[in-house]
């Protein structure tokens, strides 16, 4: 399994395998459960190896740290998972 920012990278810099509807899921803590949110919605900090920003429909910003991401999707079909 890849390091998700390298998979994130991927998608960004790859523009043959960037090409599709991705989604991430990441567990909230607070939920107790995964969400599941279009990688448009996401932003990536240059030189920030820790977290990324997550963009809601409602324009909250949020950081959510790398090793929350449990899944990433691609055309809805699983690419990527953490392990238990």
């Amino acid at each position: 399994m890849i390091p998700i920012q390298d998979l994130f990278n991927r998608i960004i810099w790859d523009k043959d395998f960037g090409r599709g509807s991705f989604e991430i899921g990441y567990y909230d803590r607070i939920a107790g459960k995964i969400f599941r949110v279009p990688f448009s919605m996401i932003e990536l900090i240059p030189g920030d190896h820790f977290s990324f920003y997550l963009y809601d429909p409602d324009g909250e910003t949020c950081s959510i740290p790398f090793h929350r991401v449990r899944q990433v999707f691609k055309d809805g079909q699983l690419i990527w998972h953490r392990g238990d």
